[in-house]
Order: C-alpha cells, then sequence, then structure tokens
C-alpha cells in the first residue's frame, strides 16, 4: 500500500490532470463532472497531508503527466481515453454512451452495471472470422506475386507455406501480448481501486455519484444509487471498474486461448489460397484455382462479416472480394516488375 505521500502526490496529479481535462472538454456536463473530480481529488490530499505533517505541499506534476496536458490541448479528451485511464482518471465510463437519462438507464443493481453493452461470445467469433479474412488476404498476395515473378511450382508452394506459418506465429504472439498487457492493466487499475476503497469509500460514492449525475440523474438520488452499488463488497470493484475507469472485466479473455484462435483462424485463410498447389496442380491452372478459390472465400467471408455490421450481405461480401482482389492484382503486377527487373 503506497504512503501518505505518495498517496497526496497521486491524488494532486489526478487533480491537476482533471483540470486539464475539463479546460479540453467541449461538453459543459462533462467538463463540469471532470471539475469535481478535480476538487474531490483535492480534498483527499489535503487529508493526506493533514495524516502526514512532513509532506511539503509544493507540487510539480511528472513528466508523463505533462505529456499527457500537452496532448490534451490538440486531442479531445474522448479519443484519450485509454491514455487517461492508464493515469488512473476516473469518469472514463461518460464516454462509452449516451448521457441523456431516457437513453442509458442508470444501474440500480451490480449486476445492471455493463450489462447493457455485454456481447458473450461475439468479440470471439467476430476475431476469428477477421482472422481468417486476414490469413486468405495476405497470403493470397504473397503467392501470386511470387507466381507474378516466375517462380516454380516448388516456390511458390514452399512460399505459401511459409507465409502461413510465419503470419499465424504473429498474430498469435502479437494477441498473446495484446491480451495479456490488457489484463495486466486491468489488474493495477483494479489493484489501486481496491486500496482508495478500502481507505475512503465515501469519498468513492461521490465520486460515482457525480458520474451517474454527470449522465442525467440528480445528485441527490445518484448518490443514494453509488451507495447501494458500493454496499456489497463482492460488488464494488466491479462497479467501479466499469463506471469510474470504464474498465469491462467480461471483456478479457486467456491470452493462451486469445493467441491460439488467433494461430489456427489465420493459418485456416491463409491455406486457402494454397490448395490447387497442395493438391498438385500446376501452371496457369493451378494460379487461376488458386485466385478463384481466394475471390470466392473472400465473398464468403464478407457475408459473414455483414451478421456483425447490419449492411447487406451482398455488399458485404463484394466489398471484402474488391479488396481482396485489389491486393492480389497490386502483388502480381509488383511480382511482374520485379520478374522482369530481376531477368
Amino acid at each position: 500500500m503506497p504512503g501518505a505521500a505518495e498517496s497526496w502526490y497521486h491524488e494532486k496529479e489526478s487533480a491537476w490532470l482533471y483540470e486539464a481535462v475539463a479546460e479540453a472538454e467541449p461538453d459543459a456536463g462533462r467538463r463540469a463532472l471532470f471539475l469535481k473530480l478535480a476538487s474531490v481529488a483535492e480534498e483527499q490530499a489535503a487529508l493526506w497531508r493533514r495524516t502526514d505533517p512532513s509532506i511539503v505541499d509544493s507540487f510539480t506534476p511528472a513528466f508523463r503527466a505533462r505529456v499527457v496536458s500537452r496532448l490534451l490541448r490538440h486531442i479531445q479528451p474522448r479519443h484519450l481515453r485509454p491514455v487517461l485511464a492508464a493515469m488512473k482518471l476516473r469518469g472514463l465510463s461518460v464516454y462509452s454512451g449516451p448521457r441523456a437519462p431516457g437513453s442509458h438507464a442508470i444501474p440500480t443493481s451490480a449486476s445492471e452495471v455493463g450489462g447493457r453493452h455485454h456481447s458473450p461470445g461475439g468479440n470471439s467469433l467476430r476475431a476469428a472470422v477477421f482472422g481468417a479474412s486476414d490469413g486468405l488476404v495476405s497470403n493470397a498476395a504473397l503467392v501470386m506475386g511470387i507466381a507474378a515473378a516466375g517462380a516454380s511450382q516448388e516456390t511458390l508452394l514452399i512460399t505459401g507455406l511459409a507465409g502461413l506459418l510465419a503470419g499465424a506465429l504473429s498474430m498469435a504472439a502479437g494477441e498473446y501480448v495484446s491480451v495479456r498487457s490488457q489484463r495486466e492493466f486491468y489488474e493495477y487499475q483494479i489493484a489501486l481501486e481496491r486500496e482508495e476503497l478500502a481507505e475512503y469509500p465515501d469519498a468513492e460514492a461521490e465520486e460515482l455519484a457525480l458520474i451517474y449525475n454527470a449522465r442525467g440523474l440528480e445528485l441527490d438520488e445518484a448518490r443514494h444509487v453509488s451507495k447501494t452499488l458500493l454496499a456489497n463488497p463482492d460488488h464494488a470493484l466491479e462497479v467501479l471498474a466499469r463506471e469510474e475507469l470504464g474498465l469491462n472485466p467480461d471483456d478479457l479473455g486467456s491470452p493462451t486461448r486469445a493467441a491460439f484462435a488467433s494461430f489456427f483462424s489465420f493459418a485456416i485463410g491463409a491455406t486457402l489460397p494454397i490448395l490447387p498447389f497442395v493438391a498438385g496442380m500446376h501452371g496457369p491452372r493451378a494460379i487461376y484455382a488458386a485466385a478463384a478459390v481466394t475471390v470466392g472465400a473472400l465473398f464468403t467471408i464478407g457475408v459473414i462479416l455483414s451478421l456483425f455490421t447490419g449492411h447487406s450481405a451482398l455488399r458485404g461480401g463484394l466489398r471484402l472480394m474488391t479488396i481482396g482482389g485489389g491486393a492480389g492484382l497490386a502483388a502480381w503486377a509488383v511480382g511482374k516488375l520485379l520478374g522482369a527487373s530481376l531477368s
């Protein structure tokens, strides 16, 4: 647990950053929220200073905080939400949805917090479809470029297999690091929130009430709701993570599972363009077959992706087919140029 001096500094820095966010925030309601949060942070800093008279009341923001403040002069706070969350600022959930009371109901129990935005299984399925699309387009473009350069049948097959393996491993490694970092970030933030909830629960309840007030609830009612939500210790941390930090624990998964899912989805997509070569086809016939398989798969994946976008299935299929086909044609043209220049 941090000492009094460290806690005092954190509150002073938070207050300083809240004021910077408020100055950059174009919405009056949100600006008022961050000014109130700045005031609460100043009060907490004063409390820490009273507990330890040795603290010198002289604050200089850290380099990292000064960089964030400078960014806020050019970029609106909603676009810097991940950066602000990393600085342990609260109230960021006001950027996750509308503030009007009729359009975004205030929760009355912990089970309702963030539930409206939870879509079990949907994110994993969508990620798998996108991974297959990436593998299909990248390996098809690679094979087409090598084929246009005049490579032999064996070279085409080896190149396609190497592209499949390298791309799948890269996707898996990137997904593992991404999910692992996201989980570590959440665990760090929730640990800080746990300490603060134990040290001054009334202040945490007041901060949560200010957030609900900014979203359209009367302040007295917002205070009642926040105290009700934080009354249960088992749910209090989850409520604060969702509403103060804008974090959703349900969005976090296993880094290992995410890595394997990315590996196999990319590998499946990357396998399709090389199927004709694996089947023993040769020459232009194999290249035409690979192109036909790729175009058909692109259209199918585009239709599947339309389920997530809500757009027309035909439009989704044609759009992905056009984009992927364009990438393949560009790779073919580059391969032709390289083959001509090297011959």
